[in-house]
């Protein structure tokens, strides 16, 4: 489909509104001026550009997320705003067995879509944004015209034509530095969608000119407390400090968080783990570090670092085999 056609989503000449991969925040926002409408991937065949769970919000001239590679979001705009009108939930199907043939999926793909009416206090809208904030793992259940949002963990009743949908927290990044690696490392986690705070040590006042970074000048231990390492947590040493980096490797290994990288020479690692050990850390904390940090891209500039850092962290949250290979290495 053309990206200018008229009936594209809203914006979609440069469809910015595609860069966001999370609808919650969105979908925050939209509940708080009225009613909307969300479009979820429910079924696929054949390997489309997206998968299964992915998600699209439409509302009065706006749109969220997207659905394939600009085949179809115009199409199902127009089906939500008829959803938006009459309250009344659809189920689209595009590629085979659908009813608009003219609407060709490049990839050869079927689709399958639900598009639903969410009104502004719709009770489970508001338990996932609830869950969200509380950085809790939450589960998705719908058909449509019946919507539950639990606890992951919890076993509502599943009824037929239910769709279900896991909701993670948001990925959160940790930069520990101040250099032109570190403020490159925490511009791109932010742009890539994670909560970013880049703590500095005694740093300035100022906060870092970076969109959408927070900033600490707390301690090593202090700052990482005060944000909280789950499981959906990385964090990166990047201080060239050997003092800070040992502080926060400390405060950071026997975490939850899901991965900790640090920026040093290979040659001077062996000191740094021993360095560990005598301050009480296992083996088992030990084995989570990736050093030196990022995939092995081969760039030594400030952002190619960043990309390779954040490539890293991407590939251990979808457990890449090839990770784990690396860290034997590495040790």
């Amino acid at each position: 489909m053309d990206p200018t056609d008229p009936a594209a989503p809203s914006g979609a000449e440069w469809p910015l509104h595609g860069l966001a991969d999370d609808v919650r925040p969105a979908l925050a926002r939209a509940l708080a001026e009225g009613p909307t409408v969300l479009a979820t991937i429910v079924a696929l065949e054949g390997g489309g550009p997206r998968p299964v769970g992915t998600q699209m919000l439409f509302g009065q001239g706006f749109a969220s997320g997207f659905l394939s590679g600009g085949c179809i979001e115009g199409d199902v705009e127009i089906h939500a705003q008829e959803v938006l009108e009459t309250g009344r939930p659809k189920r689209l199907v595009y590629g085979e067995g659908s009813p608009w043939p003219d609407i060709r999926l490049l990839c050869g793909a079927r689709v399958e879509i639900l598009v639903e009416h969410l009104d502004s206090d719709d009770a489970a809208a508001r338990d996932l944004l609830t869950h969200a904030t509380q950085r809790r793992p939450a589960l998705w259940f719908s058909d449509g015209i019946r919507r539950v949002c639990a606890p992951a963990g919890a076993t509502p009743v599943v009824w037929p034509g239910v769709f279900v949908r896991r909701f993670d927290p948001v990925s959160r990044l940790v930069v520990m530095g101040g250099d032109p690696t570190a403020l490159a490392l925490a511009s791109l986690g932010a742009q890539a969608g994670f909560e970013t705070t880049l703590v500095r040590p005694k740093g300035p006042l100022a906060a870092p000119p970076l969109a959408g970074v927070a900033y600490s000048r707390a301690a090593p231990a202090e700052a990482l407390a005060a944000i909280g390492l789950d499981a959906w947590t990385a964090v990166a040493v990047c201080s060239h400090d050997m003092t800070l980096d040992h502080q926060a490797l400390l405060a950071a290994l026997p975490s939850r968080c899901s991965y900790v990288g640090l920026l040093g020479a290979r040659r001077r690692l062996a000191e740094r783990l021993a360095a560990l050990r005598a301050s009480g850390l296992t083996e088992r904390d030990l084995v989570k570090l990736r050093a030196p940090i990022g995939l092995d891209l081969g760039g030594k500039a400030p952002f190619e670092v960043a990309i390779a850092v954040i490539g890293e962290i991407i590939a251990t949250r979808h457990g890449q085999p090839a990770l784990e290979r690396r860290a034997e290495v590495a040790f």
